[in-house]
């Protein structure tokens, strides 16, 4: 017996409660609160982290990203930063987003669960000198601080991209901190920090 489509209707604007409408002036005053509270600890670790990324990739070494969710899609976004180009044409760098290989997270999950997604691949691709930047807004995220475990194991650095909480912080050498408890501010601001350390690869702008 064919399946009759869905007959639910879509919510219309007259069914949305005007309270439940997003307030986009609100949500961007709030954001430029959390910009605002980015202090000089905060620029300090970007200057440490790039220092790191630039010393691995001078010897010879790479990077690996990770994260989950919009965290992927920021690691995908950083990796192509600093592979392809982010202003100039320059020298592509070794970075490998643990996010996008479909094939590989789902074998790797299927077969050893979740939790070993990215530290699998750090065992395969990871080593003495490289580096690990990790991407996770609560800071627990098993699959994470495994992750983090097996790169400290092989003697990569690690760099964390972070909230105000979490144990991920207290385990990377390097943390990233947003200054918010809200995930989507958490991630703005990750966003940013992958720019800001875009441009320490970045030939010098012209004056």
């Amino acid at each position: 017996m064919r399946r009759q489509p869905d007959q639910t209707p879509s919510p219309s604007p007259e069914t949305v409660k005007a309270g439940s409408r997003p307030n986009p002036a609100a949500d961007t005053a709030a954001l430029a609160a959390v910009i605002a509270k980015l202090g000089p600890d905060f620029y300090a670790s970007i200057a440490e982290a790039a220092e790191v990324l630039t010393t691995a990739f001078a010897h010879g070494g790479k990077a690996l990203i990770c994260g989950n969710g919009g965290s992927a899609a920021e690691a995908q976004h950083f990796s192509d930063e600093l592979l392809g180009r982010y202003r100039a044409n320059r020298p592509g760098y070794p970075v490998i987003a643990l996010t996008a290989d479909s094939a590989a997270l789902t074998c790797i999950g299927n077969d050893f669960g979740f939790t070993e997604i990215f530290a699998r691949q750090v065992q395969a691709y990871g080593n003495h000198g490289d580096v690990l930047l990790t991407l996770s807004t609560s800071g627990n995220s098993p699959n994470i601080l495994r992750a983090v475990e097996v790169a400290k194991e092989r003697g990569l650095t690690v760099i964390a991209l972070t909230g105000p909480r979490g144990t991920l912080r207290e385990r990377a050498d390097i943390s990233i901190d947003a200054p918010s408890a809200v995930t989507a501010r958490i991630q703005e601001i990750h966003l940013h920090a992958i720019h800001l350390l875009s441009e320490y690869f970045e030939p010098p702008r012209a004056h």
